[in-house]
């Protein structure tokens, strides 16, 4: 194992119980995790400690311990705190540094939260005789006006007709005054606020701040190593759902290419599908008696049309469904029963074309002395297609089969 300095050791030992701390240098795990689950002792060991925090090109020992701090205490861990403030300072965070970033993070994290987390840093001022000097009346960073236009605009659009002292609050104390004080630096905000959004699973404000960071000064392989840093302290799924919003970032500046998909490919061959391939059953909560779909098909590119053969057997047929583009019957073989809510049901011949509108609640199939098959087509609205509702009850396609011969 990597020899860890003195601070991440007192990180890795503050996140354990005291009774089940190890004394051993060479390792971090305490025997009770070894002997409980021995795997999560190793992986703590190799992974956490002995490849993440030691890997301090890709990210800097002080910002992984403010990264770790943030996570910490917008997950409300705060009582968690005392090994990453300690490797704050013993790798160059000043008290002042640390005494911003509580109160930065109350804002993002919560009052409660913030608050709590003071006993546990008093106590590491007091063993070290540390006392905080900050000055209340100190010199605001520059106010940088075609930085906020935008920001104030969408204040102004979304959050003023709904909460007029949200809006004030965040206009004249957390961007007037808060991001603009000097004790610490814009850049460590911006990382730790991005940091305490992950861990929080609040990843639609991370573009905002991530943008920010990097206009700040954080580095682009700097951010990619944020979700990664929290994801130990907070969870894999929250870093994961962070991961979208932050490609869309380091694309918009440059720093990765965009994902080509294959629907964003450009389509210069024909394709065709095979009459009868992929054939599925009809899942049971969307279809009453033997259905099989086949031959489904999406158009290319930035068409949202798709659709499928699909063949009832004798007295099968759908649930009560809508569409929110409509839908288009194309009668192969058979005769078809279709009925929307409330309205009488209707036969469909061989060849005829059955039209349903956008969001009508209706249900189709066989009659219930033949089986039917039709093409189905319809268009996607925002990737939806279709939404399913409560199965057809048999009494009500008794009464549409009768109305019909």
């Amino acid at each position: 194992m990597k020899k860890l300095p003195h601070a991440l050791a007192f990180a890795t030992l503050g996140a354990l119980p005291a009774e089940a701390q190890t004394e051993a240098t060479d390792r971090f795990a305490s025997d009770a995790v070894y002997t409980v689950a021995p795997q999560l002792g190793r992986l703590t060991d190799d992974v956490l400690y002995g490849s993440v925090w030691t890997d301090t090109r890709t990210l800097a020992l002080r910002d992984r311990s403010l990264i770790t701090m943030a996570a910490l205490l917008a997950a409300g861990q705060s009582g968690q705190i005392a090994g990453p403030v300690v490797a704050a300072l013993d790798s160059g965070v000043t008290p002042e540094e640390l005494s911003e970033a509580v109160t930065h993070l109350a804002f993002y994290s919560g009052w409660p939260v913030a608050l709590s987390s003071i006993a546990v840093i008093t106590d590491i001022f007091t063993q070290r005789g540390i006392t905080v000097q900050i000055d209340a009346d100190t010199n605001l960073l520059p106010y940088d006006e075609d930085a906020e236009s935008a920001r104030l605009a969408a204040v102004d659009a979304n959050a003023r007709p709904v909460s007029p002292g949200l809006a004030d609050a965040t206009d004249n104390v957390v961007f007037a005054e808060i991001w603009r004080r000097p004790g610490l630096a814009p850049r460590d905000r911006s990382m730790m606020t991005v940091a305490a959004l992950i861990a929080m699973g609040q990843s639609e404000q991370v573009p905002f701040h991530l943008n920010r960071a990097m206009d700040n000064g954080l580095s682009f392989e700097e951010a990619q190593e944020i979700p990664h840093q929290v994801a130990y302290y907070t969870g894999w799924p929250k870093s994961f759902s962070a991961l979208s919003p932050m490609r869309s970032v380091f694309e918009d500046r440059g720093e990765i290419e965009a994902a080509a998909s294959e629907d964003d490919a450009e389509v210069t061959t024909l394709s065709v599908v095979r009459s009868g391939s992929d054939p599925a059953q009809g899942p049971g909560e969307r279809f009453t008696g033997n259905v099989t779909v086949s031959t489904t098909f999406s158009a290319p590119g930035d068409a949202r049309l798709s659709g499928g053969h699909v063949q009832f057997e004798a007295g099968a047929h759908t649930a009560w469904h809508s569409h929110p583009l409509g839908q288009t019957l194309y009668i192969t073989s058979g005769c078809a029963l279709v009925q929307i809510d409330g309205q009488d049901p209707i036969t469909a011949a061989t060849g005829d074309i059955v039209q349903i509108p956008a969001d009508a609640r209706h249900w189709h199939g066989a009659t219930a002395e033949g089986e039917m098959t039709h093409l189905a087509i319809l268009e996607q609205l925002d990737s939806k297609g279709t939404t399913w509702m409560e199965k057809l009850d048999a009494q009500t396609y008794a009464a549409a089969a009768a109305a019909c011969d």
